[in-house]
Parts: C-alpha cells; structure tokens; sequence
C-alpha cells in the first residue's frame, strides 16, 4: 500500500497546482504575451503524465505478483 498511496498523494499535488494555476489565470487577459498557448500545451503535459502515473500505479504495489502456474 505505501508506494501506490505514494504515486496517490503525488497526483493529488498536481491537481492542487493545477487548480491554483488555473485560478491565478482568472484575472490576467486571454492571450496575453502567449501564455494562454504556454498554458494548454502544460495543462496537455500534466494530463498526459497524470493518465500515465495512474495507469502506471499496479506496477507500483509491495507485494509480489504470483507467476502462472504451469499445467
């Protein structure tokens, strides 16, 4: 449990700073200076690694996995 509560945890604080940069985002105008461009292709950036991290977690667990067992 300690490795995949690990990988929870770290995908838990990256959706906490996306909110916040999301949020921070609110006052400043659209496409001011690019950033709005710099902004989806990050927000893209994290999803993809977020999906990966979460796909990723059941090779994260502590206990061994059984091999098959021959016939």
């Amino acid at each position: 449990m300690g490795a995949t509560h690990q990988v929870d945890r770290r995908i838990e604080d990256v959706d906490k700073a996306m909110r916040l940069l999301r949020n921070s985002m609110k006052g400043m105008p659209i496409r001011y200076a690019g950033f709005k461009k710099d902004h989806d292709k990050l927000a893209r950036s994290v999803a993809n690694a977020t999906v990966l991290l979460e796909s990723a977690k059941p090779l994260f667990t502590d206990s061994p996995v059984k091999a098959r067992r021959r016939r």
